[in-house]
This record gives C-alpha cells, structure tokens and sequence, in this order.
C-alpha cells in the first residue's frame, strides 16, 4: 500500500465472493490503495446491526497491487468497526458499500446492510457512498453502472461530502439510463412479510416474503425515479432527529 495514494475502504452485505463488490473493489483501485473488509458469506437486511455476543473472526483472503481483501464473520456494520480499529494503517479518505445485489431505495435503506457500512463510515466523519442494483441475480450484469460509479466517486473525493451525511446510490436494472437524478426518498411500506407453514410435527414456522407497496407517485422520489430508469443518488442524513416535529413539541405541556 502506497500511503501518497488515498485509501479506500470497501464492504458489502451479500459477501466478499460476491460478483458486485468484486466489480467495485477493483474499479475503486484508480482511485487510490484499497482495502476490503467484507462479510465471509450473505449478510443482508442487517442494517446496522452490530455482534455484541460472539467472538469475530477476520482472516485475509488475497492480496495485489493496490488491493488487500479481509473476509469477516460479522455483520457488515462489524466489519466496519474491525477495519476502522485494527486493519486499516491509516485513516481513509473513503468508504464504499455495494455494489449491492438488489435495490436499496426508499425505506429499503433501513433495512440494509449495505447502507449499514456508510452509515457507519459516515459516524467516524468519512464520506460514505453506497451502491445497489436493482437486481438479485447473483450473476448481474454491473457493467453499465461502472462509469456512473466512476463519476460520482471522482465527484466524492473532489468536493467531499458534510459530516452526517452519506449518500444512497440506486441503478435500475437496464442497459441504458434516463439520466441521474438527485432526489428523496420513497414513502412506502412492506406488506404481506410472513408466509407461515407447519412442520411434519405440526410446530408452526414462519418465511420471510412480502411485497412492497410504493405510496408515492411524485418523480422526484427515488422509487418512483428508478421505474422510470433513472439513476438514483438520495443524499442521507444519520440524525433521525424532526426538526419540525421537535420545535411543535416545545409548545406540548410537558
């Protein structure tokens, strides 16, 4: 590692074999050393979760010019926390989530462990960006979303990004692109989540399912946005504080 090139820190929720932070990891190697700590198998919908009740193992898995790749047994904000106190030689100038295999718009996000990693590079103060496709195939196709990646890094690195926030990159799964649109998130809900059957034993289990019900039709919301083939960057704040709501409540007789 070349500590006059900056370092970038990289991790994912669907693993280190997985082909969309593959695709990352070396791309990002233009921009400067990078260093992947990643989950050693699927992670998602961990959002930040964190392992406060087990040990975690980390062990190197390959290394190259410009790239050094950790696999981790944690969740992805784990890795994270690990890289931050006990890999990375020096401070990063970035971290990097995804590319995720599935889309991380609207209340997706909090779900998502790949929002998870910028969320947590975002609280140590580094510019986070997270990327997803809106595809779960394990073999997608992530060549068209490259040059995007290219650009938005470039613009990151160049101008920053505010303490507290973080950005969530979403691509629809097409060849080509309406454009890329900075927009909010969607407001919408997970309905129909449980699939519920009985065992040979008669005990009742219970699968994780749903479908998600979109409650916006405003284009300048990420869903909405995304069906009509646009790129999505929605800006990211980690304080959950309303403001609003905050300044009502000191008129509440309390």
């Amino acid at each position: 590692m070349n500590n006059e090139r900056p370092l970038i820190l990289v991790s994912n929720d669907d693993g280190y074999k997985a082909k969309g932070i593959n695709e990352l990891m070396h791309l990002l190697t233009e921009f400067g050393d990078v260093v992947v700590v990643a989950p050693h198998t699927g992670r998602s919908g961990k959002g930040c979760a964190i392992t406060s009740e087990l040990p975690v193992k980390v062990w190197k898995v390959s290394e190259e010019p410009h790239l050094q790749v950790f696999a981790c047994t944690g969740t992805p904000c784990d890795c994270v926390k690990i890289a931050f106190d006990s890999i990375l030689e020096r401070r990063p100038s970035l971290v990097v989530g995804g590319i995720n295999h599935g889309d991380n718009s609207a209340v997706n996000a909090h779900y998502s462990g790949t929002m998870g990693v910028v969320i947590e590079g975002c609280m140590k103060e580094v510019p986070s960006v997270a990327f997803s496709l809106c595809s779960h195939d394990a073999d997608a196709d992530f060549s068209h979303t490259l040059p995007v990646i290219r650009k938005i890094v470039g613009e990151v690195m160049s101008r920053s990004l505010p303490i507290g926030s973080c950005l969530n990159v979403n691509f629809p799964d097409t060849k080509s692109y309406a454009g890329i649109k900075v927009c909010r998130q969607a407001n919408g809900c997970w309905g129909n989540e449980w699939e519920g059957c009985k065992d040979p034993k008669g005990n009742q289990w219970y699968w994780l399912t749903g479908s998600f019900e979109c409650k916006d039709n405003d284009k300048d919301c990420d869903r909405v946005a995304l069906d009509n083939n646009y790129v999505t960057i929605t800006p990211t704040r980690i304080d959950f504080t309303d403001y609003s709501l905050l300044e009502d409540m000191k008129n509440w007789n309390l």
